[in-house]
């Protein structure tokens, strides 16, 4: 049996030196290969041992798995080691990365605005403006515009390989000091300063190149997937640098005799090759982002189901991580996304940051403690100027020199924001030996400027940096990735690919360009069609008339399809991925076929139908005609949809543009009768021209060649003349080449706007001409008179106690809601079932008790797919789908979905309000629709103007809402608003689904003083919550906990500093300081 045993080993041996002599064999044959040759080629070893040279760029999904899988066992453990691992490779042959310093001194960032009501979009003010534009350009008025200063002098230092943190309250200046530093900054604003990388400003490089700005919204294609989205991205920004970078490392291990790890060589070739169709780092940045579970999954967006709101936060990242960009400004990418995935995403970027020598600056709204301490420095922004920029772990120690200190329970970081807070400032102060004053921004900058951190960085920027340690590779001077024939063909096959998923729209187009063809042959049936009179011949110029109006018509869906695509076509046109005539060209090109197929359609169904001239040359060239009439459509449409840039207003332009068209056409008013005025209208319209081809075309025919009564023309050039046609036969050609020639010229246009417009809307704060000189003084450091005690005391008073006692306007009836085994099913979908699930239904929710009381604030809380939505959303009544099963009582009755709406309101996650209104106006509204007919009118407003008052939104009443991202109320704001709407309707119960998200820590506690003044007036409060700060956590009164799979596993109140719920966790190897980050480290071990 041992001898047996030993043969058996020795196999075993002798295998594994069989395995190792090959691929031995085949690495001598690879280093015989040219260097180019061999940056492309690598050793692949398969599940079995068995090895092969394989080209990279040509890996299998499965084998570029199976690489991933051997380098990166476990995301949460290996990133560090894995890039230290490339880093190791890079300094065996003393091989030098790239480095980037980024510079900016005397930064001042100023914009002229409009203040209170002057700044609303009402007609009034539309005249005021152009006009006063118009004297602004002609230097006669300067306009009544006040200045607003959104960064204030910052001077400061980017350092590469250290990952920055930015912080600041809201308003602070920090999206603005990102676009800045990006080259990023709109021409409506005013720019001083100097901004530099590794000493070069920006004319001596492509900034958009060199770094990458990652916005906070997300724009993405709808139709496409995960893995389709960030393979375009990777094909459209190259590799930069990388591709020389991975033939020296290969060439100096060659000459050093070094043989590299076969799977980190074939990754990093893999990183440095363009052109792949499916790159292994998409593969690797989706692993690490989280995406790999939805990587085949639709992105989707409000009218097509894909990823989360999470995921797609992550996918906005990941489009910029594929690319070679070795600066990154990250702005917010944590909207959305639970304190797990947060800290993975920063974990990652430390240590490529860290390991590449990359130079990366990140903006988060409420980090968690475990994410803040990975950041190397720190830079605070407040009333746009610096209040500190340093080291992280020296942060506290200035602000304990000015008097002020973190709590022991405090996350840093929320301290941070909050500290140069007028209202939130006091309670940090801990100088026992003088009184309190409030410090402001001006004040605070000033003392940084005297702090030794602050007295080292103005002496490093004091001296230049060095432009002879700039490595060569640092700086992008191209201005996009790839080569334009490779970009093209990327943009050919991605919109292929779109026309492809909208397929129903195409085909929809087609059956109603069937079914309106049915209805054209019938009322222009040929049995009552005749060539004998010149009345005939005006039934035959109506239905050439219509045909054309049909075709035109048809072209009018670019408008919408191309303004919902604008935001990411923008996108990629300021990232550099393409320049736009490599969209337009492709869009034109595979809009051929289209316009073949319906325009010979509708003359192949139409022409012998109707009865028009039987000959086959006449049909081919109607049928010529319609395809270039078509052509001209789409791109007449293309243009106004980019030049509208608006939904609304591209709307508005195209029916103008048809009505001006149609008019000035030839047909409805004939040449002759036209105006003098308008005549030039006649001579541009393009239909005119179609017009007229296609009636030369027609009644120049056989069945038109009798003569007209007792005239010299024949019956069709008598019929041409009386309509005010042109009766020669040139005409055709010339309408002909107008249709082409107009076709080339909307192309053009169309690739013209796509290039130097920017979208409708600019950005800007709601500013009252109160707040812009407060603002000013905090931020000049005068002394500002701030009565902060009465400030809280009155607060104070507002929160519950002054409406407990007073009561509101409108009596409400507080009642309880409990429930009891709760268990809720929907179908397996039919892509898991093709993955493997057995089962026909999938549980969400598993025998959920629990209850919700007035006047007390209840959180239900989770990780991402706990099933705190779901909950909600059932105990709402707002699942339609699936089957529920459980028991709900309202106050001791079984809920009756009907009179339940009636009493309760639900917060959506995603702010939806209509732009055009004001706060007052939106609140009015909503209160006209849904409360009870019989209450007076001054009556419903006494009411909406109490719920102002206590959600905080009475200084706001006047302001107009806006697009979120572009103008009007900002993400906090827009969220009390939310909360509002619900608020005027009198709800006994209302949901709140993650009210928090999305915000800074000090507009989620504004947030949540709001949802306390409202549960102080009795009302039932629910709100789901994601990753929370301690504060926020610590301001339920009680809470529901559910664990992934639907389970809740704690019903109860939270207890002073979370006592109860860390009693009913506790656990003697479990010691932590902040009860968040208990129950997350309970629930995942």
């Amino acid at each position: 049996m041992w001898n047996s045993a030993e043969n058996v080993f020795s196999r075993t041996s002798s295998f594994r030196d069989e395995v190792e002599d090959e691929e031995a064999l085949r690495w001598a044959a690879l280093e015989r290969l040219p260097t180019y040759a061999r940056a492309r080629r690598g050793i692949f070893k398969n599940v079995v041992g068995d090895v092969k040279e394989v080209d990279v760029s040509e890996l299998a999904v499965q084998e570029q798995r199976l690489v991933l899988d051997r380098l990166v066992n476990a995301v949460e453990d290996d990133p560090e080691r894995f890039f230290d691992r490339m880093r190791k490779r890079c300094e065996a042959v003393d091989l030098e990365l790239p480095k980037i310093e980024v510079r900016f001194q005397n930064l001042t960032v100023e914009s002229f605005v409009h203040l209170g009501s002057r700044a609303l979009p009402t007609i009034p003010n539309f005249i005021f403006n152009m006009t006063e534009a118009l004297l602004r350009q002609l230097r006669i008025y300067r306009g009544n515009r006040s200045k607003l200063t959104i960064l204030d002098d910052l001077s400061g230092i980017i350092r590469p390989s250290r990952l920055t943190l930015l912080l600041g309250p809201p308003s602070s200046g920090k999206t603005t000091l990102l676009l800045a530093l990006a080259g990023r900054l709109g021409h409506h604003l005013q720019v001083s300063g100097k901004i530099t990388y590794n000493g070069h400003g920006f004319k001596e490089f492509v900034p958009p190149r060199t770094s990458a700005y990652v916005s906070q919204q997300d724009w993405q294609v709808a139709e496409m997937t995960v893995r389709e989205t960030l393979d375009f991205a990777g094909q459209c920004q190259g590799v930069g640098s990388k591709y020389d970078m991975i033939t020296e490392l290969a060439r100096r291990e060659k000459i050093a005799g070094i043989k590299p790890d076969e799977d980190l060589d074939i990754f990093m070739k893999s990183f440095a090759l363009g052109g792949q169709k499916t790159s292994l780092v998409v593969e690797y940045i989706m692993k690490i982002l989280g995406l790999d579970t939805c990587a085949d999954t639709l992105v989707g967006d409000e009218m097509l189901k894909g990823i989360s709101g999470g995921q797609k936060k992550r996918l906005t990242t990941g489009e910029l991580l594929v690319g070679p960009a070795r600066v990154l400004f990250m702005d917010e990418i944590s909207n959305g996304l639970d304190s797990s995935t947060t800290y993975q995403i920063i974990k990652y970027l430390k240590h490529s940051t860290r390991a590449l020598d990359g130079t990366t600056v990140i903006s988060l709204l409420q980090p968690a403690p475990e994410a803040y301490e990975l950041f190397d420095d720190v830079i605070l922004l407040s009333e746009g100027q610096i209040v500190y920029q340093g080291p992280r772990v020296s942060v506290l120690d200035f602000f304990a020199s000015m008097g002020f200190s973190c709590p022991k329970r405090k996350n840093v970081a929320d301290f941070l924001q909050e500290v140069t807070s007028k209202k939130d400032q006091e309670q940090y102060w801990s100088n026992p030996y003088l009184p309190y004053r409030y410090i402001s921004p001006g004040k605070f900058a000033e003392a940084f400027h005297s702090y030794h951190t602050g007295k080292n960085l103005s002496e490093e920027l004091a001296v230049p940096f060095d432009r002879r340690f700039n490595h060569p590779a640092a700086l992008s001077t191209s201005k996009y990735g790839e080569k334009r024939s490779e970009l093209l063909k990327t943009s050919f096959n991605w919109q292929l690919l779109l026309m492809k998923r909208n397929s129903f729209i195409y085909v929809f187009k087609f059956i109603q360009l069937l079914i309106v063809a049915l209805i054209t042959m019938t009322v222009f049936f040929r049995t009552t069609m005749h060539h004998k009179t010149i009345d005939d011949g005006g039934l035959y110029l109506g239905a050439l008339y219509f045909s054309m109006v049909i075709i035109l018509f048809n072209g009018f869906t670019e408008v919408s399809m191309l303004v919902a695509k604008l935001p990411v076509l923008y996108k990629h046109r300021d990232l550099h991925f393409y320049p736009s005539w490599v969209y337009t060209i492709p869009s034109w090109a595979l809009s051929i076929p289209t316009s073949l197929i319906e325009s010979g359609f509708w003359v192949a169904v139409t022409y012998y139908v109707i009865g028009y001239d039987p000959n086959v040359v006449r049909f081919s060239r109607q049928l010529l005609l319609y395809f270039f009439l078509h052509q001209m459509s789409i791109g007449l449409f293309r243009v106004i949809g980019s030049l509208g840039r608006n939904m609304i207003v591209a709307n508005t332009f195209g029916s103008f543009a048809m009505l001006v068209v149609m008019a000035l056409g030839g047909f409805i008013i004939s040449r002759d009768s036209i105006p003098k005025w308008w005549i030039w209208g006649f001579w541009v319209s393009p239909l005119m021209y179609a017009q007229n081809a296609a009636s030369v075309n027609e009644f120049l025919g056989h069945s038109w060649d009798k003569k007209a009564g007792n005239s010299n023309f024949s019956l069709g050039e008598a019929i041409l003349r009386q309509r005010s046609l042109f009766p020669e036969s040139y005409w055709y050609w010339i309408g002909v080449g107008a249709m082409l020639g107009y076709t080339l010229l909307f192309n053009a246009l169309f690739t013209f706007f796509l290039s130097y417009l920017n979208p409708l809307g600019k950005q800007q704060a709601v500013v009252s001409k109160k707040e812009l000189q407060e603002r000013d003084r905090r931020r000049k450091g005068e002394n500002v008179v701030i009565e902060l005690r009465e400030y809280l005391q009155r607060s104070s008073s507002l929160n519950g106690k002054y409406f407990k006692q007073k009561g509101m306007v409108l009596p409400f009836q507080p009642l309880s809601m409990a429930f009891g085994n709760i268990n809720y099913f929907v179908d397996v979908p039919v892509e898991l079932k093709q993955e493997g699930v057995l089962e026909d239904r999938l549980q969400l929710l598993v025998n959920v008790t629990g209850a919700f009381r007035p006047g007390v604030l209840t959180a239900l809380v989770g990780v991402s797919g706990a099933g705190k939505t779901t909950l909600m959303d059932v105990l709402a009544g707002r699942k339609t789908g699936g089957i529920i099963e459980g028991d709900i009582y309202i106050s001791g009755y079984p809920k009756r979905q009907e009179t339940f709406a009636r009493i309760s309101g639900y917060c959506e996650q995603n702010d939806i309000h209509s732009p055009g209104l004001t706060v007052l106006e939106s609140l009015l509204f909503s209160a006209w629709l849904r409360l009870p007919s019989e209450i007076e009118l001054e009556t419903q407003r006494a009411f909406v103007e109490e719920v102002m008052e206590l959600v905080e939104l009475t200084s706001l009443s006047g302001a107009l809402i806006g697009l979120p991202g572009i103008n009007g109320l900002s993400t906090e704001q827009r969220k009390r608003l939310t909360i509002a709407v619900e608020l005027v309707a009198n709800p006994s119960i209302v949901f709140m689904d993650e009210p928090t998200s999305g915000l800074d820590a000090r507009a989620a506690a504004i947030v949540m003083r709001t949802v306390r003044n409202i549960v102080n007036t009795g009302r039932t409060i629910v709100c789901t919550i994601h990753q929370p700060s301690i504060d926020i956590f610590e301001s339920f009164d009680e809470l529901l906990f559910m664990k992934r799979g639907g389970e809740l596993i704690y019903a109860g109140p939270l207890g002073s500093k979370s006592c109860e719920l860390i009693k009913y966790f506790e656990v003697e190897s479990f010691m932590f300081k902040s009860p968040r980050i208990f129950y997350c480290q309970i629930l995942f071990g």
